[in-house]
């Protein structure tokens, strides 16, 4: 089983991020130690083959070749934050290992939005990309290494060809590329996201593109029969998002377990005494929210729309709440999924060169009525229970929630994975006997 819990590992997060948070939460928790061994035991006992299966039953997958606009329309369609990508070269008989080359999400989408932003900005000083002559991958190329441009952009030749190109057609350009992408955006305007819908190279890039250089997490399947448990650490202590699940022998997946599901699965548990007795607990008690109000990261609502989204890139949070004034006094709520609304609806947007969070967000109300999300804030106070959490974020179809004081300003933010992390701990043994040495040296090296 260990051969089989497959790998594929990006170097981004720190060596102890993993067990910094995790111990922060078990030592905080206020609860009997044999409750929770309790617990710990009942979900090593339940196979992951039990775990309800996705809506309609089958996964929803991304061919690699698929261009960028429309993975982030099958997304927003679907509802979905993230989908695993298929090789569409791969033969039907192949085990998952060749079908798949891993997950595409909102995150990596936002960290090709920003650079593209900074690449844009260089070719579009020009005059238009076109008249830059975007697209000249050899020039560009040179071009490139002549700014000192690096990163993840040249791999797939976005840089390279449009940073080349504007050399190459006598434009002036300096580093600045590398510049913040909100400010280049913002220097551009509503050329920008035509730039990224509508020219070259930007409206060609595929998900298999973004995957080779902006893929931030692990893809590790867990087989039917493995347990629940590693399932619920993968989620919590290993900050995944989602976790495929194969069958021995199959090359298709099976299930696609997130975060958002499991504490759904949670909410379904109400009146069952090991449930209740942890979910009445008020959020103190189980060591939440974990970070210090100094430690959220927000945005003021008269910032740049790009600067939120910048701000969630650089963090790599999958939200952020939106404040006014000195006490951060919250008025509402952004995701890495709203994102769609600018690459899917730029025409519902005027005036780019000065397009604020507020303005951006009411927008998007009056497109998708979702004014619960967006504008009303989702908020709980520090002493709620943690049953209440679990219930709105169930409910509100949420991946966090802001707790607020007395005025309304944000001291605390909980998430799914923190939720998680208050029903399970990790017994000394179980990481060796269900991933094996290689996985967990592979995981280490993140």
């Amino acid at each position: 089983m260990a051969q089989q819990q497959a790998v594929r590992v990006s170097e981004n997060a720190k060596p102890t991020s993993f067990d910094t948070y995790f111990e922060t939460i078990q030592s905080r928790k206020k609860l009997a130690p044999a409750l929770q061994e309790t617990l710990t035991d009942a979900f090593a006992k339940i196979p992951v083959s039990s775990f309800p299966e996705v809506p309609g039953g089958k996964v929803v997958e991304i061919q690699a070749d698929t261009l960028v606009g429309d993975a982030v329309r099958i997304l927003s369609d679907c509802n979905i934050l993230a989908a695993p990508v298929r090789d569409p070269d791969a033969d039907t008989s192949s085990n998952w290992r060749e079908r798949y080359l891993g997950v595409i999400d909102y995150s990596a989408i936002i960290l090709w939005v920003m650079e593209s932003a900074a690449v844009a900005a260089v070719a579009l000083s020009a005059g238009s990309a076109t008249a830059a002559g975007v697209g000249a991958g050899a020039v560009g190329a040179l071009g490139a290494v002549a700014l000192g441009v690096t990163g993840p952009a040249a791999v797939v030749g976005l840089t390279a060809a449009a940073v080349g190109a504007a050399v190459a057609g006598g434009v002036a350009a300096d580093k600045g590329v590398g510049k913040d992408a909100s400010v280049a955006a913002d220097n551009l305007g509503e050329d920008f996201y035509k730039i990224i819908l509508h020219e070259e190279p930007f409206k060609s890039t595929t998900v298999r593109s973004i995957l080779q250089s902006y893929q931030n997490a692990p893809f590790i399947p867990v087989a039917t029969d493995s347990a629940m448990l590693t399932v619920l650490l993968l989620l919590s202590k290993y900050r995944l998002r989602n976790v495929p699940v194969i069958e021995t022998g199959e090359p298709w997946l099976k299930n696609f377990i997130t975060q958002s599901a499991v504490v759904q699965g949670l909410e379904g548990c109400k009146g069952r005494d090991w449930f209740d007795c942890i979910a009445a607990r008020p959020l103190s008690d189980l060591g939440l929210p974990f970070m210090s109000p100094g430690e959220v990261i927000s945005i003021q609502s008269n910032e740049l729309i790009l600067e939120a989204f910048k701000k969630m890139k650089d963090n790599k949070i999958g939200g952020i709440p939106v404040i006014e004034g000195s006490n951060k006094k919250i008025v509402g709520n952004l995701s890495v999924r709203d994102i769609r609304y600018l690459l899917l609806m730029p025409d519902n947007f005027s005036n780019f060169r000065k397009l604020t969070v507020k303005d951006f967000m009411k927008t998007i109300v009056s497109i998708t009525r979702e004014t619960g999300k967006v504008i009303n804030p989702i908020t709980c106070k520090a002493d709620s229970t943690l049953g209440d959490v679990i219930h709105t974020l169930a409910s509100q179809c949420v991946h966090r929630i802001y707790a607020v004081g007395d005025e309304g300003e944000v001291v605390g933010v909980v998430t799914l994975r923190d939720v998680i992390s208050c029903f399970i701990t990790e017994p000394s043994y179980h990481f060796d006997d269900y991933f094996g040495f290689a996985v967990k040296e592979m995981l280490d090296r993140q």
